[in-house]
């Protein structure tokens, strides 16, 4: 299965000298999250963003999309669905990266919710190691078995709204815990009375995080 969905070209107009990859979350699409690229584009004008379409329409919902099925946050359905739809992210990645001659180290992904559940999924699997992973009120999908399965480590920043009804805060902790006892370099921001969303100091936090791993060495 192939993905597709909108693209922001460099602000410089030159070629990209480095790729970022937007993943929404659950019932939403890419034309929301690529929402994000002119905020961060100033700070990263040579840099290419493109925020794919989940592979699944979500039933009943127009222009709705789903990266897997999900009703409630059931640990075996969010395991399930992260192993279901990883290979098609990964295959994405892979496309991108031979589409644009960029090497590894200059991908980063960036993710929302269910979005954020598959970035670090796949991110933490490629043997080659991207430049980082930055993820909005997510969770790390199978905890349980990422120290037999990951594969690099790249820097990842955590940021999560402290009033998040649809996945607590709580779900950032655990994933900042179990990343750190693997040796990955991760770092964490709690936006203060931020619901399931993305406040102004996230956003500004955010784009740090990718001009410092994106900066050109």
């Amino acid at each position: 299965m192939s993905l597709s969905g909108p693209r922001q070209a460099p602000k410089s107009g030159d070629a990209p000298k480095s790729l970022i990859i937007l993943c929404h979350g659950y019932g939403s699409n890419g034309d929301d999250l690529i929402g994000l690229a002119p905020h961060l584009a100033p700070a990263l004008p040579d840099t290419e963003f493109v925020a794919p379409n989940a592979p699944q329409a979500v039933p009943g919902m127009s222009g709705a999309y789903q990266w897997f099925g999900i009703s409630n946050l059931d640990p075996k359905v969010i395991a399930q669905g992260a192993r279901s739809a990883g290979p098609i992210l990964d295959e994405f990645i892979d496309q991108e990266l031979e589409r644009t001659g960029l090497g590894a180290d200059r991908l980063a992904l960036v993710g929302f919710s269910q979005g954020t559940m598959l970035s670090l999924h796949v991110g933490l699997r490629r043997k080659q190691q991207i430049a980082g992973i930055l993820g909005y009120s997510g969770a790390l999908a199978i905890p349980e078995v990422l120290h037999d399965e990951i594969q690099s480590k790249p820097p990842v920043q955590l940021i999560h709204g402290d009033a998040d009804d649809v996945l607590p805060v709580s779900f950032m902790v655990n994933a900042l815990e179990e990343l750190r006892a693997e040796g990955v370099n991760v770092r964490w921001h709690i936006s203060h009375r931020v619901p399931h969303s993305i406040g102004q100091d996230g956003l500004a936090i955010g784009g740090h995080f990718l001009q410092e791993v994106l900066a050109t060495k």
